[in-house]
Order: C-alpha cells, then structure tokens, then sequence
C-alpha cells in the first residue's frame, strides 16, 4: 500500500536540506491534519513532498496534538516526466471547471492554464480572479496528495482567447504540441496518435502538450480560427460529446498511455 503524503512547506527545516537519519518536524495545517485529522501514530511512515519532485520517506517518531517529528529514512529527487503535459481549461459554471482541474492533477497534468473564453458564463475579473486561482491551486495540491505526486501542478493566471492565441504560438514555437477539443475535428484524438506513432513522431519529440477544452457553450468561430492559426491541431475525442469537465481528462489519458508516461 503506498504511503499518505503531506506537503512539506511547513515543515522544520526545510525539506531540501535534510539528510538520511535526520529529523524533521511537520506542523501547520499538514502537521495537524497528520496528527489530529490522520491520527498517525508513532512508528507509521508517510512522504513529505515539497510539489516539485522531492520526496522524504519518514517514519514517525513524536506525536503532539498539532505536529508529529519523523526520522528521515530517504530521500529521493523524481525528474520531471516528459513530455510536459499542460490543461488549457475554460472557466465553466457548477463547479465543471474545478472537477476538471482535480481529474486532471490525478492523472498527472503538469500546468494548468485558466482559460477566460468568449462563451464562458463564469468571469474571473479583478480580485476575484486570484482568489479563483487560489482555489484552483489547493485543489491541485489536495489532487497531487490524494494520487501520492511528488509534483503538484502549477496554475497559471488566467488568460483571455488572444493571450491563449499567443501562448499558443509560442508554445508550437518551442517545439510543443497543442490540441483543441472540438467537433470541427477531421480526426479523433487517437487516430492522431496512430498517425504520429514511432520514436522519433512529432508527439514523441515534443516538450510539451497542451489540450484545450471549452466552456459548456463551446469554442466559438473566432477562436477556433485564431488558435488554428498559431498552430494548434483540432481533434474529436470520440463519437460522444463530453462535458467540459470530462473531455481533459479523456485526452490526457490518452497522451499519457500514448507518450509512455503511463
């Protein structure tokens, strides 16, 4: 069974700086979910994970109402999985947006790009549009615990459909591969991945993947047109229409099966 896992930005001292056999103490709100919430006790193992590949194995040596002491048993650094895997999410009403962002951090999405679409319902705009980020993050963090990630993956601020043109065009540019969720497709995401087979394949030699995924009224003309233009490729998921909280963690499913990170 593998083990619980807690984020380490609270613990003392810094997890980067230990050592085998050294001590470290976790309190905050991770110590006190371990102690209180968790209740382990003295002689159990857990991770400390600092969300950007570093993983301390411990096993509990104190316990007190809000923060447990482990001794430090290894320690590992997991480099980053290639290619990077990115979800381009659109901000959708009921919560479909935040269903998807925790489906996908499951699954192992390595950045997740808010997207203000032009038919999106939800609008993230002036402070609401941090606290909405901030919200997105704990869930990544609460999803890459949940699934034992040593990376938890990053939220980045929201963009509207031009910035997401641009960042589009610079990610194709970098020698990245974007993919636009939509009906308009001529070809199904796998049927894309069949024709891109082989080691040496455009998928297999990208840096990074991105998927798109609308809001529930769809990717309008305009946009379409425009991502196309910066070099995305518009593929159908399958012969069923998903929901906007579905439809990437589908297709990162597949990339992850298709590129060997699964």
């Amino acid at each position: 069974m593998t083990l619980p896992v807690f984020l380490a930005h609270e613990a003392t001292p810094a997890v980067e700086t230990l050592q085998v056999g050294d001590s470290v103490e976790l309190a905050g709100d991770e110590g006190r979910h371990a102690a209180k919430v968790r209740r382990l006790h003295v002689g159990e193992r857990l991770d400390l994970v600092n969300g950007q590949g570093l993983r301390v194995r411990g096993v509990v040596e104190a316990v007190d109402s809000s923060a447990l002491t482990l001794h430090v048993e290894a320690i590992t650094n997991e480099a980053p999985p290639t290619p990077t895997l990115v979800l381009v999410q659109a901000l959708a009403k009921g919560g479909r947006d935040e269903q998807a962002v925790e489906s996908a951090t499951e699954i192992g999405v390595d950045h997740v790009l808010p997207w203000q679409a032009n038919r999106s319902i939800v609008k993230w705009t002036g402070s609401k549009a941090e606290r909405a980020r901030a919200k997105w993050e704990a869930l990544t963090e609460a999803a890459a615990k949940q699934s034992r990630r040593a990376w938890v993956p990053t939220v980045e601020p929201v963009a509207d459909s031009k910035a997401l043109a641009r960042w589009v065009e610079k990610l194709v540019s970098d020698g990245g591969i974007c993919l636009v969720c939509h009906e308009e497709g001529n070809e199904t995401l796998v049927e894309y991945l069949q024709q891109n087979e082989g080691d040496k394949s455009p998928v297999h030699e990208a840096t990074a993947i991105a998927v798109i995924v609308g809001p529930e009224g769809g990717i309008d003309e305009g946009e379409l047109a425009a991502l196309r233009e910066a070099g995305a490729s518009v593929v159908l998921l399958g012969p069923h229409v998903l929901r906007s909280s579905s439809a990437g963690a589908a297709a990162l499913t597949l990339l992850s099966a298709a590129t060997g990170r699964w």
